[in-house]
């Protein structure tokens, strides 16, 4: 069945810089904000902008994914025409297809394309957090007669090292890119959302070798910028954070905290953000627990004093503990009397008794490094 646009989601690599949050999870399956998962995001933008063909591009630790996301129905993406496709690398003439390159992942399954026969294929990442109509990037795409529409937002000039950075002219145009500049000439950077027409995608895909590492900001959208293509960019004003660094998941919980109107998350008619439920018994907090500016999810048990902090689902803080400007990620045991400060507590952790760790620093605490970091106080 013939579709106007189909969406492809990348969902990454490794993600060593999440050290060992990723260790065995996929980026856009980690927890975030206590309730929810990375991939939520972008899938409810999806869901919100009426598209209903998805080909998400798995490699690493595909399994927890795939198995929370399912056929989709939490985002109504069940549908009978279209739906949810998870796209894994794949053994043809002897060999086994690893993606080397987010371009080069997209290259690998253009048939998925082809069998919708569309007109126009967006491109995302699946561990951002922001809210996006993908339908007003399409109507922009339209409007200025585009080959490729990039969304971009501006960022702090501190962090531009960080991003592809667009210069545009009055149009709108794209006149300008660098990837990862040490001396940025804009604030303006790509969030890695790409509206392309179907031929074009094709066309510049097919330049380049089948066997090279070949990625959309550092090639892809240079050499298009060199033939001449016209690339317009379609500015998010919104919240918007790349969730790339223990710091930047760090941050985001806290701004998730700091904002009780952080991202409309209670406004069920403003692109609300769905995930699935996991039918789990609603949080309890006990006559000795106290739980104060902090998010909370389901089946968690609360003795001790949380401030400032987002706590996983099935998580226990007993009796005498307290975390402050904290992310406990789910599952996880918090024992007697421990402190906590500025910690990313991993999932399925138990935290012993007395264990303290007041870190300078965003620290991730996991079964690998906890008898290194921190004391026990006896």
């Amino acid at each position: 069945m013939k579709k106007v646009l189909v969406s492809m989601i990348l969902v990454g690599g490794k993600g060593t810089r999440l050290k060992e949050i990723t260790k065995d999870t996929a980026k856009p399956a980690v927890s975030f904000g206590a309730k929810y998962r990375m991939i939520d995001f972008t899938l409810s933008n999806i869901a919100n902008s009426n598209i209903d063909v998805v080909g998400l591009i798995t490699q690493y630790e595909p399994f927890e994914l795939m198995s929370y996301i399912g056929r989709g129905a939490s985002w109504d993406l069940d549908v009978l025409d279209g739906g949810i496709f998870f796209l894994t690398p794949y053994t043809k003439n002897g060999n086994i297809l690893w993606q080397q390159g987010t371009a080069h992942a997209v290259k690998q399954y253009f048939d998925f394309i082809r069998e919708y026969d569309a007109d126009y294929v967006l491109i995302l990442s699946g561990d951002q957090i922001y809210k996006m109509d993908y339908r007003d990037m399409l109507q922009h795409h339209l409007e200025h007669h585009s080959m490729i529409t990039i969304a971009a937002t501006p960022i702090d000039i501190t962090d531009a090292s960080r991003f592809g950075i667009i210069e545009t002219d009055e149009s709108e145009r794209m006149v300008g890119f660098e990837e990862k500049p040490t001396r940025p000439l804009s604030n303006l950077a790509s969030m890695g959302a790409y509206i392309f027409n179907a031929n074009i995608l094709e066309m510049r895909l097919s330049d380049t070798s089948a066997n090279e590492s070949v990625d959309f900001g550092k090639d892809i959208i240079p050499q298009c910028l060199a033939k001449g293509d016209l690339i317009s960019v379609y500015t998010h004003h919104g919240y918007w954070r790349d969730i790339g660094t223990v710091e930047s998941l760090f941050q985001a919980n806290m701004d998730m905290i700091d904002n009780p109107d952080f991202l409309d998350l209670n406004k069920r008619d403003q692109l609300p953000v769905y995930s699935k439920s996991l039918n789990l018994p609603p949080h309890m907090v006990t006559d000795s627990g106290l739980v104060q500016n902090s998010c909370v999810a389901d089946g968690c048990m609360i003795s001790g004093t949380v401030l400032h902090s987002t706590v996983g689902y099935q998580t226990v803080i007993m009796q005498g503990a307290e975390i402050r400007d904290v992310v406990v990620l789910p599952n996880v045991v918090i024992s007697e009397n421990v402190h906590l400060q500025n910690v990313i507590v991993n999932k399925d952790l138990i935290v012993p008794k007395n264990y303290r760790l007041l870190a300078k620093e965003i620290t991730v605490l996991d079964s690998t490094n906890i008898g290194k970091l921190g004391d026990i106080d006896e």
